[in-house]
């Protein structure tokens, strides 16, 4: 497993020196972004609150996310991962968030959604929303570390930091 501390460290370093706090809305990381963030002491200068919303009902719910999008593009789509950015910014104190869904596996994948799709999404507060859409390879737990190692990468880009 990638240790992620050393990429969490970084991070948190670069949105403390711009005075900036983070939010996080995740679907098929189940926390481990805001995890792997307050992982780090005293990291609760930057890390606002983070959002786990697994089902659709959590992600209308705590992010309001319309239930009428995820119906057109289901739950793993650019469209209700830029909703989820947007409803975390909306929601909390932070400066920049992230949301991801995605189909992490074993099990879930589709014809047109295979297992390892992730879509992540960076909200800046009065900004844009920045989307990428990855097909991760490996396990579960692989997809789950990949999106998580991307996501701390969109974030210091939208803090605007150096992209490792």
């Amino acid at each position: 497993m990638t240790d992620l501390v050393p990429l969490a460290t970084a991070l948190l370093e670069n949105l403390r020196q711009r005075r900036l706090k983070v939010a996080t809305a995740e679907s098929c990381t189940g926390g481990l972004i805001a995890a792997s963030l307050t992982e780090i002491a005293g990291s609760s200068d930057v890390v606002d609150r983070g959002f786990i919303t697994y089902s659709n009902e959590a992600k209308s719910e705590l992010l309001g996310v319309h239930a009428d999008l995820i119906g057109k593009h289901g739950a793993v789509s650019e469209e209700v991962a830029r909703a989820m950015a947007e409803g975390a910014i909306a929601r909390s104190r932070a400066d920049v968030a992230i949301a991801v869904t995605g189909i992490a596996g074993p099990g879930g994948a589709t014809p047109t959604k295979p297992i390892g799709l992730v879509h992540l999404a960076v909200a800046r507060r009065g900004g844009k929303v920045l989307h990428e859409r990855h097909v991760f390879a490996g396990d579960r737990k692989q997809v789950r570390i990949a999106t998580v190692e991307r996501s701390f990468a969109m974030l210091d880009q939208a803090a605007g930091g150096a992209v490792p």
